[in-house]
Parts: C-alpha cells; sequence; structure tokens
C-alpha cells in the first residue's frame, strides 16, 4: 500500500482566520500544517515600521495567536508546523515560538528559522533589470527599503531531516512551504521535475486556504455555498506518485468540489503550461480533477518542467503618501449632491495649491470600482459614500485631503455625513518591483532552536 500523507492548511494571508487552522490541529490528523501570510508588499510594510519602531519584532504580528491556537493539539498529535511567519526576522519568531513552548510545558521541540531571503543591502549588485519596466534597478537605489528572494523548499526539507518538527521561514514561494513534506516524506529528487511539479501544483491549491473550501467562491443563486460563515481550511491526502484527494474536516461548511478546485488551480496563474516557482516549472494543463466522495476531490496528472536558473527578488520602495478621508449623502438627490462636492473639492485642491500626482474622488455605489468603464445609466443609489484619495511626493501634501474634507462639514452641500477622523488619514505608499538573481548567489541559511 502506497504511503499518504496529510497536508493542511493554516492560513492563506496574514490577515486570515485563525478557527479554522485550530480545527485543523485538532481534528484534521494532520502530519503536516502550513501558514502561509504574507503577501508581495508584506515584507516592505515590515521594514517600514521596522524603521519606524524599534521595538516591532519583524515577524507576523498574529504569530502568537495562530501559536497559543494550534501548539498544544499540534505537539500533541506530533503534527509538524511549516510557516512563513517569520517575515523579516525568522529566527525572532522562532525564538518566540520556543517561549510559547514553554509556557505550554512542552520541552524538546526543535524548532528552525530558515534565513537568508533578505539582501537588501547587494540586491542592487546582483540584479540587472526591473522586470515591469526594463529599467536598471539601479534606478531604484535612493527610494529603496528592502528586497526578498523567493526561495523555495530545500532548505525546509534540510530542516526537518534534521529533525525540526516546527519549521519557520521568511519571504518563501507559497507553494513551496506545502510542497517540502511531499519531498521530504517521499524523498523526492528536487531535481525531478514530474514529481515536484505535482507536488508544487497541490502546494499552489492549499495555499490559498478556505478557496477550496468555498472561499471567494460562493455567489448566492449562482455557486450555492453551505455554511460560508464556517468554513474549513483544506486538507490535502497526498500520495508518492504526486496525486493527492483534497478534503476537509467533517462538519465544517463550505464545500470541495470539482469547481472550487478548477477556480483555485487557475487564481494567479498567468499559464497554466508554465507556471514559475524556485523549486519547478508547474504544469497544470494534464491536471484530471474528479470528485470521489461527499467533499473529496481527487487531483492527478499534474507536472512540471525543470526549474528556472533564477530566483525572482521583490524590491520594496518609497513612493510617496497616500492622503485619504470619506464623507456621505443619502436620500433622493445623493448622486447630484456628490457630484457638486467633487466640484467644490477640485476647486478648493486648486486654493490650497495641492501637489499631487494623482486625485480620485470616487462614488462608491456608482464608480468606484470602475471607474471611466461605468455606463452612464447607471440607477441612482439611495446612498453614496465619496471617497478623496490624492497620491503625494510629502506628508504634508497628503494631510491636505483631510483638512479639506474635514470643510465640507459646514462649507459644503446640504445634507453632508461627515465622520470624526479617529485616526491618521495618511499613510505612505510602498511601492513593489521585481527583478531576477542567479540562484546560487542567495543560499539559504538554518538556525536551530529547542524548547
Amino acid at each position: 500500500m502506497s504511503k499518504t500523507i496529510r497536508v493542511g492548511s493554516g492560513a492563506a494571508w496574514w490577515g486570515d482566520r485563525v478557527e479554522p487552522a485550530k480545527l485543523n490541529a485538532e481534528q484534521g490528523q494532520l502530519d503536516y500544517l502550513c501558514f502561509e501570510t504574507m503577501a508581495e508588499a508584506t515584507v516592505s510594510a515590515a521594514q517600514v515600521r521596522s524603521r519606524r519602531d524599534p521595538t516591532f519584532p519583524g515577524y507576523d504580528t498574529y504569530l502568537d495567536e495562530r501559536m497559543r491556537a494550534v501548539l498544544p493539539a499540534c505537539i500533541k498529535n506530533g503534527t509538524c508546523i511549516i510557516s512563513n511567519q517569520g517575515w523579516i526576522n525568522p529566527e525572532a519568531a522562532a525564538r518566540r515560538i520556543v517561549e510559547l513552548l514553554e509556557e505550554y510545558g512542552l520541552r524538546g521541540v526543535k524548532v528552525a528559522a530558515v534565513t537568508g531571503s533578505l539582501i537588501t543591502d547587494r540586491v542592487l549588485s546582483l540584479t540587472d533589470r526591473i522586470l515591469e519596466n526594463d529599467e536598471p534597478t539601479h534606478t531604484l537605489e535612493s527610494s529603496l527599503i528592502s528586497a526578498e528572494v523567493y526561495q523555495g523548499a530545500e532548505p525546509i526539507v534540510q530542516a526537518l531531516r534534521e529533525g525540526a518538527q516546527i519549521v519557520v521561514t521568511g519571504r518563501v514561494a507559497d507553494p513551496s512551504i506545502f510542497m517540502a513534506p511531499m519531498m521530504y516524506e517521499f524523498g523526492w529528487d528536487p531535481l525531478d521535475h514530474v514529481r515536484v511539479g505535482a507536488g508544487n501544483g497541490i502546494g499552489h491549491l492549499l495555499e490559498c486556504g478556505a478557496q477550496v473550501t468555498g472561499g471567494y467562491f460562493s455567489d448566492p443563486g449562482f455557486k450555492d455555498v453551505p455554511e460560508p460563515w464556517n468554513f474549513g481550511f483544506p486538507i490535502a491526502e497526498v500520495q508518492e506518485d504526486g496525486s493527492a484527494i483534497f478534503t476537509k474536516v467533517a462538519g465544517t461548511g463550505g464545500m470541495v468540489s470539482v469547481q472550487t478546485v478548477k477556480e483555485q488551480m487557475l487564481y494567479e496563474v498567468h499559464d497554466p503550461a508554465n507556471y514559475l516557482t524556485p523549486d519547478v516549472i508547474v504544469d497544470f494543463t494534464q491536471a484530471r480533477i474528479e470528485q470521489v466522495g461527499p467533499d473529496r476531490v481527487r487531483v492527478s496528472g499534474l507536472t512540471g518542467k525543470p526549474r528556472p536558473a533564477t530566483l525572482k527578488v521583490s524590491i520594496g520602495c518609497t513612493e510617496g503618501f497616500i492622503g485619504e478621508d470619506m464623507f456621505f449623502y443619502a436620500g433622493p438627490g445623493a448622486l447630484r449632491r456628490a457630484e457638486l462636492a467633487k466640484r467644490i473639492l477640485q476647486e478648493r485642491f486648486k486654493i490650497v495649491n495641492l501637489q499631487a500626482d494623482d486625485v480620485r474622488i470616487d462614488f462608491l455605489g456608482v464608480n468606484a470600482i470602475h471607474g471611466e468603464a461605468t455606463p452612464d445609466n447607471v440607477p441612482e443609489p439611495y446612498e453614496i459614500a465619496v471617497r478623496v484619495a490624492a497620491r503625494t511626493q510629502s506628508k504634508e501634501e497628503a494631510t491636505k485631503v483631510g483638512r479639506e474634507v474635514d470643510g465640507m462639514a459646514v462649507s459644503g452641500v446640504a445634507h453632508t455625513g461627515k465622520r470624526v477622523p479617529h485616526q491618521d488619514r495618511t499613510r505612505e505608499i510602498i511601492g513593489v518591483w521585481s527583478s531576477l538573481v542567479p540562484r546560487e548567489q542567495v543560499p539559504a541559511f538554518i538556525t536551530y532552536f529547542e524548547s
């Protein structure tokens, strides 16, 4: 009988819900529970916070909440944890996990921190061109705040071989986090692009959490989903040949169907025949997807092509500030009043000499999503929120947006509804650019800790 391992999802992004991860830890009968908590801007945002706040430890701000929810059950059940919650400081995250283990009296648990992805200090010497505009990367020098390479699964596999029960990383490609247990358990050669391609394809299906179990899927009347308030996170029962059955904890809401799996398979995949990851180029075009039982979908036929010679690096740069605020109209004539308010603000921004690279005044409920593509004959709404935003080079200029919106309270249009500003209405913009680095120039490092 072929070996099967159970790999479960614990998070799809930094702000994801914690309860389904706890449920997977307690009832999922998992061999591995994997957390993906990083978006493209996460590292840059963490670097900005680190510059402003010397007390910020550099790891996922929800690390304590997630680990407290799953550590007792995972250690009790022998479930390994793999997580990229280390953000810009995996070693600090590993030390914190050790402290939490000791709080629970859990001794002798080995925790590994995978580092090496941060290359801010040398990115300009390792890279050549910016992928988005083909400009030289050195043009980013004055605004550069962070650069982090997408690492692959191999350092995680090494940590597992050396006895780690918990592995915490920085930037690792999303599917690689979930594929690493497969490579380790089945002894896959890192250059076996067929099996590694299948594993990374499975990892891609798991990385977005509830999207395989009905999250971001339901559309009432067209694609109905049971109990969408109670989604379980997906679990993959993986076999050595790279096939898997996707399921979830019994009794949870949502569903696992051919449709939910197909939608996630194509999510954020520009070319289904050539999905680039650090470990392999995944080919989804031969996949077979079959419903084999209630909330059980078998995926087979995934494959891959030899891995790229380069690794992608995300480069975070400061790009000014955004000033933003809102006010409201309701009842008959709401749109008419909103349009006059827009004209008033446009003229007042001239009076205060707002220096902005871009200004947007959107009517939520009318044109805030589709902008100029909004049809002219849309029904007039009963209520409207007016969102005002400007992109500027300085915080002082961005502040002018909120000041002029404040003026609308008594110096504006009849029936203006205004919020009391209890928070900063300006924020720094972090732009993210991409480039490529030779993989051999970015080695990974592993540090071990023990409770």
